[in-house]
């Protein structure tokens, strides 16, 4: 490394401070990783020799600071251990309050609303530590080095006879107004709800300034409300044109040379077994019993990277989008229609293009062959789930004997992963009958029967066997192949400790004393609550305690599911990873070498960050169908468990809808209340009642609030 320049200028000092904080912000997106000046300058993209010179002075001065340490020469990783400046992402609560998650460190900063500055839910925000008080450690946000974002959905607030307004924001986490000139209302109306786009925030100005870049529509309404969710995530709703066009110019035809290239599998018995209301069907199972008595089982699924190909509109459109969206009432698809729900789509009757992980099985479920690649296939029938389940349950129907085989060795492979450590959370899932306008009419749980887990046990074998077949070699070497993994981390300890005492008064126990025993309790556990009233509840709690499953190069096993490789391939209609799956598979069945990591990680990363904006919208549109569900019921009085505390008050749930409201611990006049985050509880001070998680409780629906999309009970005694 070149030697250090001999001094630094006051007039350079704040360039280098500048530079100094894109240098921390780079090596905080993997805090535990060594790098050299080179490595920190591309990831800056501080290339030039002048730039690399700055790169190397801000250097120096990080180490003087202690901000950075040299684990070498000219090598350095991030000094977490000292009080200083840290930077991560911001997240904001209901009280204005805020926590810092910073990449490396367990727990995260807090930091108190007057010490928020500017920044915004979701920023990547540089913070000043300290303990306050000589104990807490404690932040203060020092600058916003990257924007989350800059367009919000709220409600515009008109000051009459003013030439200015505010947008007010429909999440309590968005901690400002953000101020438009009238000029800037672009055909908005007062109440009218819109999108803003956040122009500039002046230093020293209480609020941003914004202009309206689109007008959703009057607050509540169905359509307003859906459209809002999707704004609010940035999730769009249709396709630019250029890219629709691409798809309808793609060959629907089967082709006899592209025929030549695969396996013709077109004769075997293939069907698929989906939703009733599925449009897209991207998996399929056939069926053919072998001369030695043994069964050859295919596990086949659309394939979507012959005609999404990289360079194209296509191909950069799906990247972008990551995953399709099921909203309450419509599906935002990753890919155009005439893909998703034709071309791609594995519909009966039709001969598609598909990429096939085909097992040789006995009838004990014990695999003697695997074969993956490029095949042709014909479904023969289009199952729903009940009509599968009905020929499970029955024995009759077509087709009753094939699926009767494919159940029972489905349960053979899910008994045996059980065994081996996965866990069966199996929670019910809220839907809606909805009328032709949309309106909610009815609640239901859709609940998991044999025929959803038949699908279920023959998709996660293909996603095993084919993150097994790239990472391992013939004699269960690792190959260390780059290959995009779905994995699940083991839980915290102290969560799993905290969730072991919690149930302990409830009187179920758990032995956490090693991971089986913990995976054996877990499993007890969920099994003894079904039917309690603590099921869900208890359901829940623990589901919280678990690490949160993302797409990643590194394959460090799936927890949840009891795989050491686990990977995504049998959704590629619906989930881009699983196109990555596709492709790098291809790759390496043609002899290719292990592909640049470093992109293929931004990728992943990509699409588990998309993952969860879709998920956070869809549990947004089940909010507000709930809300709107319950409109009609103001003023009734049902039994409720409670489902949540926190220090402001306490949500109940109503078991037979699957809705939850909120009782304000300021509404509770026959006590003052506090919070008891370790036994999930408010009580009384004076009086000694106690509300916790899990109690039976009777409640009036009082308010139904459709923008916040919130339910207010009242306890009724």
């Amino acid at each position: 490394m070149p030697k250090k320049s001999k001094f630094i200028s006051h007039k350079n000092n704040h360039k280098l401070q500048e530079i100094g904080r894109k240098i921390v912000a780079f090596m905080n997106q993997n805090s535990s990783k060594i790098y050299n000046y080179k490595q920190i300058s591309d990831g800056i993209e501080y290339k030039n020799p002048r730039q690399r010179e700055q790169v190397i002075q801000a250097l120096h001065k990080l180490l003087a600071d202690q901000r950075i340490q040299e684990v070498e020469k000219g090598k350095y990783i991030l000094n977490l251990k000292i009080q200083g400046t840290l930077t991560g992402i911001i997240d904001f609560n209901q009280t204005g309050n805020a926590y810092v998650k910073v990449e490396g460190l367990e727990d995260d900063i807090f930091v108190h609303s007057k010490n928020v500055k500017d920044a915004l839910q979701g920023d990547q925000v540089l913070i000043v530590t300290y303990n306050y008080k000589g104990k807490k450690l404690e932040g203060s946000v020092l600058d916003v080095l990257e924007r989350s974002k800059t367009d919000f959905v709220g409600t515009l607030d008109y000051i009459a006879h003013k030439e200015f307004g505010f947008v007010v924001s429909d999440k309590k986490s968005i901690n400002t107004d953000i101020f438009v000139k009238k000029e800037k209302f672009n055909g908005a109306k007062p109440g009218d709800k819109v999108v803003v786009r956040m122009i500039g925030w002046k230093k020293g100005d209480k609020n941003p300034e914004g202009e309206i870049i689109q007008v959703l529509g009057a607050p509540g309404e169905h359509e307003t409300e859906i459209h809002s969710i999707l704004a609010e995530y940035g999730l769009p709703y249709e396709f630019p044109e250029e890219v629709e066009r691409e798809a309808d110019e793609i060959d629907r035809e089967i082709r006899d040379h592209e025929v030549a290239k695969r396996w013709d599998m077109r004769q075997t018995l293939t069907f698929t077994i989906d939703p009733k209301d599925a449009k897209d069907f991207d998996d399929a199972l056939s069926i053919k019993k072998l001369e030695n008595g043994n069964w050859e089982i295919g596990v086949h699924i659309a394939d979507v990277s012959h005609y999404v190909t990289p360079g194209t509109l296509l191909d950069d459109e799906a990247y972008q989008r990551a995953t399709s969206v099921y909203l309450v009432d419509r599906v935002v698809p990753m890919l155009p229609e005439v893909l998703s729900n034709g071309v791609c789509s594995l519909r009966p009757n039709e001969d598609k293009y598909t990429f096939s992980a085909v097992f040789e099985m006995d009838d004990n479920a014990e695999i003697y062959r695997q074969w993956f690649g490029r095949t042709v296939t014909h479904s023969d029938r289009r199952f729903t789930y009940e009509e599968a389940q009905e020929r499970i349950e029955t024995g009759q129907g077509d087709l009753a004997e094939e699926i009767l085989i494919l159940d029972r060795l489905a349960k053979i492979m899910r008994e045996k992963r059980i065994k081996n450590g996965a866990i069966t959370f199996d929670r019910s899932e809220v839907r809606f009958n909805l009328d032709e306008n949309n309106e909610p009419i009815g609640v239901y749980f859709k609940m998991s029967k044999d025929s959803n887990h038949l699908i279920e046990e023959f998709m996660l074998l293909a996603n095993r066997k084919v993150s097994e077949y790239i990472s391992l070699s013939r004699k269960g070497e690792t190959t260390n192949n780059t290959f995009i993994y779905r994995i699940h981390e083991d839980p915290d300890p102290a969560k799993i400790q905290a969730l072991s005492e919690f149930v302990g008064t409830f009187g179920y126990k758990m032995n956490i004393s090693n991971a089986k025993r913990t995976t054996e309790s877990m499993n007890a556990l969920l099994k003894n609550v079904k039917g309690k009233p603590e099921e869900n509840m208890i359901e829940t709690l623990a589901m919280r305690s678990m690490s949160k499953a993302v797409y990643s190069t590194d394959p460090i096993g799936h927890y949840g599911l009891g795989f050491l490789y686990y990977s995504h391939f049998t959704s590629p209609i619906r989930r881009y990873p699983d196109i990555i799956a596709h492709r790098l598979l291809q790759h390496y069945l043609d002899g290719g070498k292990s592909p640049n990591k470093q992109e293929v990680e931004e990728k992943a990363k990509h699409s588990s960050a998309m993952e969860r904006l879709a998920a956070d919208a869809e549990r947004d549109s089940i909010k507000f169908m709930q809300v709107k569900f319950m409109e009609k019921h103001i003023g009734e009085v049902f039994e409720g468990v409670i489902s949540g505390v926190a220090e402001f008050g306490f949500w109940v749930q109503i078991p037979e809808n699957g809705s939850e409201g909120l009782i304000k611990l300021r509404d509770l006049m026959d006590d003052n209340y506090m919070y008891d985050a370790k036994t999930h509880a408010v009580y009384g001070m004076r009086r000694g009642k106690q509300y916790q998680l899990g109690d039976k409780i009777k409640i009036k629906v009082m308010k139904a609030n459709l923008i916040a999309k919130q339910l207010d009970f009242k306890i009724v005694e």
